[in-house]
């Protein structure tokens, strides 16, 4: 077994050994390999992560030589990589890319795979370990798992085997269970990496350390001191040229259900015996389980829905959303959603959680806001205040990746005037380097065999169980839904959900 070289420009990426590995890539000329896969190994190469022994076969429809697809990937890295590439490493990476073409549902693509990678082990005299990366449209998740069993590509003697499944996971649960039996038929649950970009964010990350790592928090962190709870996930730009997926899916589906949800997972779930991925991903599945999803009559009073109207963004007039090309006439597909629930255990009873998502707002922001409680009494006047308000935690995971505390802090001068100021540490000045791509970090964790970051099947399907109550009964109001101007802070309507004194944080 290799060990990773060790190398100073290594911020945040653990060196453990990694076992040579041999990373097949379905869908290897899709967006999602050429804007973020290949980037992310480039840089983990570039900074002596990936293992000595490593090979990469890319596998896809489109029909070209070894060379060709070098230079596609050559072409993808200089374009998209974090850093400037290094042409020494470069090379070297790509003289370890070979290429495969054919149809994913095509049985004799599989026996090709096979033998390129029997050979590929023949050559170093050793078992590599496999990993598949399904970068690809989910309709074929089912299709490739059930053909890589059917050719004995789900065991390899001496070595380990792990798929990796990007989202979305499902549309419901009743796909997510369907498509959680399909893999389990071929892979154990240990061999199965279900990806969420999000859980490789530096700032997702930091929550357990913020959490666990400080004992000024862990008092605080419960019903007796926390107002609200608030995770917000804004964008302000619009569907582009996704309205294809997006129509099928919405805001609810596509941010919410997975994102949000490991968000939320991650700020309300208790401390785990060790950092073991079980152990992690057990707590993260009680707090889903102490959720109760709501009643048809229920969801109205907890849930709101949108679609951006025609408005401005970076100064130019820009079509609301039936207005994009692609979208369905008379669509009720939401492109924004607001969600109040309560994360029903000892902890947090009492305690609303707030979470919304959204298209074409004010800004582009994705932050964890913690509302403590009001002080019960101020000893002293106000007179020429700006007003006191309650302390907030805010972690922010873009675009300014960092940690703020909202105090009350008294103006210079005679009077006991107060006004509020903020304590911030930013990644960027306090570290001076630039954090990982997540995919590098999840990468990385992949060919570890680390499944912390990744989640597990009944964390899928406990999410998608307080999602689908709310997907049915809007699916069953007919429209128009309620609308917001483009480059607005959302619908108005989303204020109806908000318990007395709470508010949305401003965007």
């Amino acid at each position: 077994m290799t060990t990773v070289q060790e190398n100073p420009l290594v911020e945040g990426l653990e060196r453990l050994p990694v076992h040579p590995t041999t990373l097949v890539i379905f869908g290897a000329t899709g967006d999602l390999s050429h804007r973020k896969l290949l980037p992310a190994l480039y840089n983990l190469a570039h900074e002596g992560a990936l293992p000595e022994r490593f090979n990469l076969l890319g596998l896809a429809r489109s029909q070209m030589s070894d060379d060709e697809y070098r230079e596609t990937a050559r072409d993808s890295i200089m374009r998209f990589s974090r850093t400037r590439p290094d042409e020494n490493v470069l090379n070297s990476l790509l003289e370890r890319i070979r290429y495969l073409h054919g149809s994913f549902d095509d049985p004799s693509v599989y026996h090709q795979l096979s033998e390129i990678a029997d050979e590929l082990d023949e050559e170093a005299g050793m078992p590599f370990n496999r990993i598949f990366y399904l970068a690809t449209a989910p309709a074929f998740f089912e299709t490739i798992a059930a053909l890589l069993g059917n050719h004995s590509l789900d065991r390899h003697d001496g070595a380990d085997v792990r798929i990796v499944v990007e989202k979305p996971f499902g549309h419901d649960l009743e796909s997510a269970q369907h498509l959680n039996q399909a893999l389990r038929r071929v892979f154990e649950e240990r061999q199965i990496y279900r990806i969420d970009h999000y859980l490789g964010k530096e700032t997702v990350q930091n929550i357990l350390v913020m959490r666990f790592a400080n004992g000024i928090f862990e008092p605080l962190w419960n019903r007796g001191f926390v107002d609200y709870l608030q995770i917000t996930a804004a964008e302000d730009i619009g569907i582009g040229s996704r309205a294809g997926y997006y129509d099928r899916s919405g805001a609810l589906r596509d941010i919410v259900q997975n994102h949000l949800m490991q968000l939320l997972t991650l700020l309300c779930m208790e401390p785990p015996v060790s950092f073991d991925a079980d152990e992690v991903r057990n707590e993260k599945v009680k707090v889903l389980h102490a959720i109760r999803p709501p009643s048809p009559d229920e969801v109205n009073e907890i849930a709101v829905r949108a679609q951006y109207g025609p408005g401005v963004a970076e100064g130019k007039e820009v079509p609301g959303y039936l207005e994009e090309e692609g979208v369905a006439p008379g669509s009720t597909t939401e492109t924004y959603a607001a969600l109040r629930l309560e994360v029903d255990n000892w902890r947090w009873a009492g305690v609303p959680v707030y979470l919304r998502a959204g298209k074409r707002l004010a800004r582009r922001l994705t932050e964890i806001a913690v509302t403590l409680k009001p002080v019960p009494h101020l000893a002293f006047q106000q007179g020429g205040s700006l007003g006191v308000q309650p302390n907030q935690l805010v972690l922010t995971v873009q675009p300014n990746e960092g940690v703020s505390l909202k105090l009350v802090a008294k103006i210079p001068g005679a009077r006991m005037r107060v006004r509020p100021v903020n304590m911030e540490f930013l990644y960027g000045t306090s570290f001076l380097s630039q954090s990982p791509e997540a995919y590098e970090r999840l990468i990385l964790d992949t060919m570890r065999g680390d499944a912390t970051l990744f989640a597990r099947d009944d964390e899928v399907e406990a999410a998608w169980a307080l999602i689908d109550p709310i997907l049915k009964v809007w699916s069953q109001q007919p429209g128009p839904v309620p609308t917001y101007r483009a480059g607005s802070a959302g619908p108005p309507e989303a204020e109806q959900i908000l318990l007395p004194g709470h508010e949305w944080r401003k965007l």
